[in-house]
């Protein structure tokens, strides 16, 4: 008994949530002429609910609010017709799934793949990304992680604009196609996480506010109106998102979470919205026997959120750490622009190996304030760390790369690589930095709405003004941006492109084979010398030297009694650890893993 449409056998059970109308009706499309039914009342909810007989999979509906206009439904499953059209009744008990014994994938297991459906081939659908898993299975990557596909306006957008956050987006392949990628990415032995967007609504298309106070004037966000979690009929806000997330682990097979922004989601209730959800989530796992990760992205580097709920947190699996990017990213490139200012670069490196955030009570002179609490109690695990993804890349005027004049032979990408996949941290790759990709990923939309696209052009213009960014701002709007954005893989087989990818193979194979990399219970001394991080590791009898260069001389390796050299970005064998590279030792390290270095 949930929102939305439900098929049962013959039949299907509408339930909306619309507290202020007087009448509701389901509006049936037949070639004949439409069947409208009268929903009832439920008081305990606030819900209207009918059962319409012959009515099933594929039928196309809307609801009449007070005999206005007919709306497609908030909890619509299916937007045949793009986000202005009727709902679709889909029947997720009828896909065929192969995947009976999976359980998932454990976070200390973790490897997460990013990736944006509709640029991550020239198709840009869910069939055509089964057929890239293979390579992602080679890369030794365990979890796919797939930007937001709830229905968004037109083909072209990086998901954020959804607005029906249960329909999948139709140009993708729609709710049975994206079923099939996750039954095809479990056959691969790959779990598979689902961004989605609980802190706003996109603009074009969206009819929540005309059902009910599912939107707060009392706080916003920077992409629109803030969700209502915590004032009147905040209850029924809170279900209708906590089915949602229930839903794609239920209905979907889906392996995980990642919660857009939960910083931006005001709530000072006693039972915070995401802690309530989590639980949900992790309930409806442990009915199912699976292993299912609820992950965010926060700015507020609060550990709690990640914290048990003995311990007094809300128990998400784990929080996006922006500040150690920021810290790598300063580390390698020097970039000062916007909120980078605030890092220094190695030390920051140092400081968030030690400490997991660099902002953990300090003054930030981003937020004019100390920011952030200790998380040094909290296992490295609980925290996703990248030198690139989806925002930090297109956060800049054309969407450019980091190190993209520098090319795939650039030694600072291989010390990125290491900074991150050698770390005790979870690491997530965006697609197509393991080979160098060149293609941007600059933000673009394809709103019908032309007053609405003048203002995000004019918004994005804005956005850069006032630093100084050399070049233009890409016209999201425009369809070259997006095809400029879409992945050439066969660079992977050429040149400093495939050396650049055996580099990525063989860390992700090391981290794999060496627990002393990774394990919570290991000992950890971080050391910094100049631009040089130095972190020691020991479990048992094994000792592990990673030491991190990001400066431009070479740096005395002093650790030679330590063990074999395991990896060297740079290839060296010598006494010293070039410019931009990074090395590691491990002592008793078992079988040696085969690679490049």
């Amino acid at each position: 008994m949930r929102l939305g449409a439900t098929p049962l056998g013959d039949a299907t059970r509408f339930e909306v949530w619309a507290p202020d109308a007087s009448t509701v009706e389901v509006v049936i499309e037949r070639d004949g002429g439409d069947l409208a039914v009268e929903l009832q009342p439920e008081s305990a909810s606030a819900t209207w609910v009918a059962v319409v007989e012959g009515v099933g999979a594929g039928d196309r509906y809307r609801y009449r609010l007070d005999g206005g206009e007919p709306l497609p439904d908030p909890a619509s499953r299916r937007q045949p017709d793009g986000v202005h059209g009727p709902s679709a009744i889909v029947d997720t008990d009828s896909f065929e799934w192969t995947d009976d014994s999976w359980t998932g994938v454990e976070l200390a297991d973790t490897v997460l793949y990013e990736l944006h459906v509709g640029t991550f081939t020239p198709e840009g659908t869910f069939a055509a990304a089964v057929g890239q898993l293979d390579r992602l299975v080679a890369l030794g990557i365990t979890t796919i992680e797939i930007m937001p596909v709830a229905a968004f306006p037109g083909e072209r957008n990086w998901g954020y604009d959804g607005v029906f956050p249960s329909a999948t987006q139709e140009s993708y392949g729609g709710p049975d196609g994206l079923a099939r990628l996750v039954d095809a990415a479990h056959g691969h032995g790959l779990a598979v996480v689902l961004d989605v967007v609980y802190n706003h609504i996109g603009p074009e298309g969206n009819v929540l506010p005309r059902f009910g106070p599912y939107f707060t004037d009392e706080y916003s966000t920077p992409w629109g109106e803030a969700i209502n979690v915590a004032g009147t009929h905040s209850d029924s806000v809170r279900r209708f998102f906590i089915e949602n997330a229930v839903g794609w682990i239920r209905d979907f097979h889906i392996d995980g979470l990642r919660l857009d922004a939960i910083h931006a989601i005001v709530d000072p209730t006693a039972r915070p919205f995401v802690e309530e959800l989590t639980a949900a989530v992790h309930a409806t796992a442990d009915g199912l026997g699976r292993t299912v990760l609820v992950t965010v992205e926060s700015s507020s580097n609060d550990p709690r959120i990640v914290r048990s709920r003995a311990a007094g947190g809300w128990a998400c699996d784990a929080a996006w750490n922006d500040d150690y990017h920021h810290a790598v990213r300063v580390a390698l490139t020097g970039d000062r622009h916007g909120y980078y200012a605030a890092y220094t670069g190695a030390a920051d490196v140092a400081a968030a190996w030690t400490r997991r955030f660099v902002y953990d009570g300090r003054h930030s002179i981003t937020f004019g304030r100390r920011h952030g609490a200790n998380a040094s109690d909290v296992d490295h695990r609980h925290f996703i760390v990248f030198s690139q993804n989806h925002d930090h890349v297109g956060n800049t005027p054309r969407g450019e790369r980091m190190l993209h004049v520098a090319g795939p032979a650039d030694p600072r990408l291989r010390l990125a690589a290491a900074s991150t996949l050698l770390s005790p941290f979870t690491p997530m790759l965006f697609m197509g930095e393991e080979y160098g990709e060149r293609a941007p990923f600059p933000y673009f939309i394809d709103h019908g709405d032309p007053d609405l696209v003048e203002i995000v052009r004019t918004g994005r213009r804005d956005e850069f003004s006032d630093v100084d960014w050399s070049g233009g701002v890409a016209d999201p709007a425009a369809k070259a941006t997006f095809d400029d954005a879409v992945l050439d893989p066969s660079l992977g087989s050429t040149g400093h492109h495939r050396d650049l990818l055996a580099w990525y193979t063989e860390l992700i194979a090391i981290r794999r084979s060496h627990p002393v990399l990774t394990d919570p219970t290991a000992e950890q001394v971080v050391a910094l010398d100049g631009d040089v991080v130095i972190v020691e590791r020991r479990l048992g009898d094994a000792t592990s030297v990673l030491v991190l260069n990001f400066g431009d001389a070479p740096h005395t390796d002093a650790r030679t009694e330590t063990g074999p050299i395991i990896a060297d970005s740079s290839l060296a064998q010598s006494a010293t650890v070039t410019a931009w590279s990074a090395r590691l030792r491990i002592d008793h390290p078992g079988q040696l893993v085969p690679g490049t270095s």
